[in-house]
């Protein structure tokens, strides 16, 4: 007799271990339109992830986005895959939850937490919920201290406050990710958290071998989808980025959380919009979009009491440099606390970091600073306003020095302030430096 050998028990055992852990068919393949997999009914929520079988014997992945007259549906990670009705769906764990820990900093990662940058895949052992937590918006704390950006136009005239959303709206090719990576790289924040969504593939390597070097590297954690993924990987890894900044502020640390581009990941959620047969609204967004971009946006913010705040830097493409009328750009000013808009016409004029100062503005700033830096920076703001508006008049010869005091004031101090608001990519600039230069600059 062999039952009572311990070896054997325990080989039995494993084997039932094994076999209970493995995934079980709930369903199978009834349709297919080459992006949503339509399958038998089981039990499963919205967020839960399915594997599928494939005509060539692998495995393609998916998520469940809602339910149709008993059936399931399946928007898959890869549109197109070989799926042949009848084919087995199966319940994978995880869809709802996200593994954090400080072993994310110095690291990049994809939308299902998958190490990019070739290392092993590292050990977390806390979990966060990927749509967040809940929070009582009257116990959050305030935004009162300023975050160091370490860009020097930011700092001195549209300084951030910790636990601040702000927008950076601008058309393609205007210095968005150069802005980004100086403030990832010169930030005060104790965490960075990146979050590069429906980007080029190229911009996305050229960003990560960028930053990820030197000190920088070591607070810093990418979460990295590009443009050609499915837009279900877009959608989660905005959710992705968000979850692990939320994790590190109940931690108590002060988080920075860029996410380039806040579109990106709107056009990810029409596409699904779509898909489902929403019906378009505002220059073809589904309603949908316009609920999903405040959803995402309150999750940053200030944390309770003993926790620390996330500081949230969400890029806005603005199509034709079209910085009104774009419902994704007019949905997000109206949710953020401010909005750095970049201009076509400085970058022509080769100042960079290209922000429009008279048209963007941080609500908070009155809030967190000095009376002397807010009387300097509203100064400097309308010396800014008035040489723009004049320029051309001047360049064609129909001003005449001494018929405006403000505006020969702004043309005297004109090279002094292009060398304000000019910084280098390698240059940083501490906020106590920046204050000092502006109200040096402007008398204040």
């Amino acid at each position: 007799m062999t039952d009572g050998n311990p070896l054997i028990i325990d080989l039995t055992a494993r084997l039932k271990s094994s076999a209970e852990s493995a995934p079980k068919i709930t369903g199978r393949v009834l349709r297919y339109d080459g992006l949503i997999v339509h399958t038998s009914g089981f039990p499963a929520t919205p967020g839960s992830l399915c594997e599928i079988d494939t005509e060539s014997g692998g495995k393609v992945y998916g998520e469940v986005i809602g339910f149709n007259e008993g059936r399931n549906l399946v928007f898959l990670d890869s549109p197109g895959a070989d799926i042949l009705a009848g084919a087995h769906v199966r319940l994978r764990d995880g869809g709802r939850m996200v593994s954090v820990g400080s072993a994310l900093l110095g690291r990049v990662i994809d939308a299902e937490g998958q190490p990019l940058d070739g290392r092993p895949l590292p050990h977390l052992a806390d979990q966060w919920p990927l749509a967040g937590k809940m929070m009582n918006p009257l116990a959050r704390t305030a935004v009162d201290k300023p975050l160091d950006v370490g860009v020097r136009i930011i700092n001195a005239c549209l300084t951030v406050g910790q636990g601040q959303r702000v927008g950076i709206v601008a058309g393609s090719g205007v210095g968005k990710s150069v802005l980004i990576e100086m403030m990832t790289r010169y930030t005060g924040a104790e965490v960075v958290v990146v979050g590069l969504i429906g980007e080029r593939a190229r911009e996305v390597g050229a960003f990560a071998r960028t930053i990820m070097t030197g000190e920088a590297a070591k607070k810093l954690c990418m979460v990295a989808v590009p443009a050609d993924r499915s837009p279900l990987l877009r959608l989660r890894a905005a959710k992705r980025a968000t979850a692990i900044a939320e994790y590190f502020r109940a931690q108590g640390k002060q988080v920075l959380l860029i996410m380039d581009s806040l579109t990106r990941v709107a056009h990810a959620q029409r596409e699904i919009g779509l898909a489902l047969g929403e019906q378009p609204t505002a220059k073809g967004y589904p309603p949908s979009v316009v609920s999903l971009i405040p959803n995402l946006i309150e999750r940053t913010g200030p944390g309770l009491p003993g926790q620390g705040a996330i500081t949230a830097i969400y890029t806005v493409l603005a199509d034709g440099d079209d910085t009104t009328n774009d419902p994704v750009v007019d949905t997000a000013r109206a949710i953020m606390d401010g909005h750095f808009v970049l201009s076509r016409r400085q970058t022509q004029m080769g100042i960079y970091p290209a922000i429009d100062l008279p048209q963007s503005v941080s609500r908070v700033m009155s809030d967190i600073v000095s009376k002397d830096h807010q009387k300097a920076a509203i100064r400097l703001r309308q010396l800014v306003s008035l040489y723009m508006d004049n320029r051309d008049l001047m360049l064609m010869g129909g001003y005449q020095a001494g018929q405006d005091r403000d505006l020969d004031q702004a043309v005297s101090l004109w090279p002094r302030i292009q060398d304000l608001i000019r910084q280098n990519v390698h240059e940083p600039a501490p906020f106590a430096d920046s204050v000092a230069s502006l109200i040096n600059l402007t008398g204040a």
